[in-house]
């Protein structure tokens, strides 16, 4: 019994933060098209709102939640898997599961463990230089992370690295957002063709959205 409670605990809190990190993405995503603004107003307007962003009491408090909930959902998916693994035996791959859910359904762990490393990745790159490292500064007096983004998407193994990472990204979108809803009790017959439709949607828009700025900064800047 008291695995059982605890399975549905962590799986709910999964369920929020990964509600929350999906919301976040959705922000993240309206920041970053700027990028896709002409060359020396992106570059203006880009490391503007990124100052805006650091030098913001409420961001600042926002981004804790941020990686909290990064770590946390990471966490409880390895603990739930572990758990699931252990559970159902060394049989459970070998299954006919393939016939009632979708690959991406089935490799939600595998899919994670893609993101999670991009995102270590994703932050040394940018975060991190943007918080410790030493950067120019543009014409307003703000950090020139605009330069840094628009040198890491001029390499083409970096645009085949974020193209792919996003790409997972949308796959376990596709699955978690539904997933989530479900595991927080909102199913329900009636609505549900309309919230897996809306999921699905949410993952594409993300997908294209995400992948369109480096691939166009790659072919035009």
């Amino acid at each position: 019994m008291w695995y059982v409670k605890n399975a549905l605990t962590r799986k709910n809190l999964m369920a929020l933060t990964g509600l929350f990190l999906s919301f976040f993405l959705i922000i993240h995503l309206l920041g970053n098209l700027q990028l896709l603004l002409p060359v020396e107003e992106a570059r203006l307007q880009y490391n503007w709102y990124s100052h805006l962003l650091a030098g913001n009491i409420v961001i600042k408090v926002i981004s804790i939640v941020l990686y909290a909930c990064i770590l946390l959902h990471t966490i409880d998916a390895i603990y739930m898997s572990l758990k699931s693994k252990k559970a159902n035996g060394p049989g459970y791959a070998k299954d006919n599961r393939g016939r009632a859910s979708k690959w991406y359904a089935r490799n939600m762990m595998f899919l994670g463990s893609i993101i999670f490393l991009f995102l270590v990745i994703h932050f040394k790159d940018f975060w991190y230089h943007y918080k410790f490292g030493e950067m120019p500064l543009d014409e307003n007096g703000n950090k020139d992370l605009y330069t840094l983004v628009i040198a890491a998407f001029d390499q083409l193994w970096y645009v085949i690295l974020y193209v792919l990472a996003i790409i997972a990204l949308g796959y376990h979108l596709l699955h978690g957002v539904f997933s989530a809803h479900r595991t927080l009790g909102l199913y329900h017959p009636l609505y549900s063709k309309i919230v897996k439709f809306l999921g699905m949607a949410y993952a594409g828009i993300m997908t294209v959205g995400y992948i369109i700025i480096p691939v166009f900064i790659y072919l035009n800047r």
